[in-house]
């Protein structure tokens, strides 16, 4: 099936409208009417082949949120008319260690990434979510929680689960004090999420600007990063910090406020490596750690603890036509905190 989307034709070239064909429905799919399609930072960083070699023509989108058309004779998990969403990837191995253990982000053989990958014959291109459908296999659908409209979920798809699984993996909750780095499209649900969560929240920011958002959306503390005797000052006071920045060059700062046996966990990707003391590590049995976008599972999890605490996230609504204007946006950090493209515009 033919459908209407934006792509981007070559690395750093504008995005522009493209076709793409979608396979169709086999035993095992679910055909979804893309509704809404978050835009991440990791589409430009991709697009413009600032991490890694990338496949082109490119069709960004991997927080894709929409409603079930059609279902495979034998898919049992889903029917049309569902409200449905799609990640990061769509496909694993499902013969390794991590994906046999639910872990399907971890996959050690081929995860089809939902754009710029292949699908499991490692040769056809995968497209993502700026375009009206998609064709998925059930096993990498996730239901959307009703309590949510699709264009605040969308963004759960990606920003959603990776700030979740690390306050989730460090048991974040009522008496554990977290620390956030960043406020944007990720930090933003960090806060969300640790509030709802229980635990004590202090975000950690270099915009001063940002403190009556931050305490709108749930932190109890605001930490300038710049305020070296406000840094100072809150040494040794946090048990777990996710940074979301990818600004950052070096880590010390950030573990000097953390408390003994504390965890720094890298969710933001930086261009460059980073600096580290070890002192900075040993002075407090100090730890840092990552993590990549969670499984199906967790992600699962996620939706339905946001859909029951209510957590959309922040969001501006964008005709695809304003997507290059957008991609600009977010790298001089102009949103607040996650457009989100009406693909409806596709084929106005």
């Amino acid at each position: 099936m033919d459908v209407a989307a934006y792509a981007a034709p070559a690395a750093g070239a504008p995005l522009a409208p493209f076709v793409v064909q979608r396979r169709d429905v086999g035993p095992n799919d679910v055909a979804i009417d893309i509704a809404y399609a978050g835009i991440c930072h990791s589409d430009i960083h991709q697009a413009r082949e600032e991490w890694f070699t990338s496949i082109f023509p490119m069709v960004p989108g991997h927080e894709i949120a929409g409603v079930v058309t059609a279902v495979g004779d034998s898919v049992t998990r889903f029917a049309p008319g569902d409200r449905v969403g799609v990640g990061c990837y769509v496909d694993s191995c499902r013969e390794c260690a991590a994906c046999l253990a639910g872990e399907q982000s971890y996959c050690t053989g081929h995860v089809s990434a939902t754009y710029n990958g292949t699908e499991a014959d490692r040769t056809t291109p995968t497209y993502g979510g700026y375009s009206t459908h998609i064709v998925v296999d059930e096993n990498y659908v996730l239901r959307l929680p009703d309590s949510l409209g699709l264009d605040v979920a969308a963004p759960l798809l990606c920003a959603g689960i990776t700030l979740y699984q690390p306050l989730a993996v460090w048991k974040a909750g009522p008496g554990v004090r977290v620390g956030i780095v960043g406020l944007g499209g990720l930090g933003h649900m960090g806060v969300k999420i640790a509030s709802a969560m229980g635990a004590d929240v202090t975000v950690i920011s270099h915009s001063p600007s940002k403190e009556e958002d931050a305490r709108r959306l749930g932190a109890d503390e605001f930490l300038v990063s710049s305020d070296k005797n406000a840094m100072r000052a809150a040494r040794n006071s946090l048990d777990l910090i996710v940074n979301t920045a990818s600004s950052i060059t070096s880590l010390d700062p950030y573990l000097r406020l953390l408390g003994l046996d504390g965890t720094l966990v890298m969710v933001g990707l930086p261009e460059n490596d980073l600096t580290v003391s070890p002192f900075s590590l040993v002075a407090q049995r100090r730890r840092i750690s990552g993590t990549n976008n969670g499984s199906i599972p967790q992600t699962q999890e996620m939706l339905d603890f946001c859909g029951e605490h209510g957590l959309g996230a922040d969001i501006e609504t964008i005709a695809v036509q304003q997507v290059n204007e957008a991609w600009d946006r977010v790298v001089a950090s102009d949103v607040r905190y996650r457009f989100v493209i009406d693909t409806a515009s596709l084929t106005a």
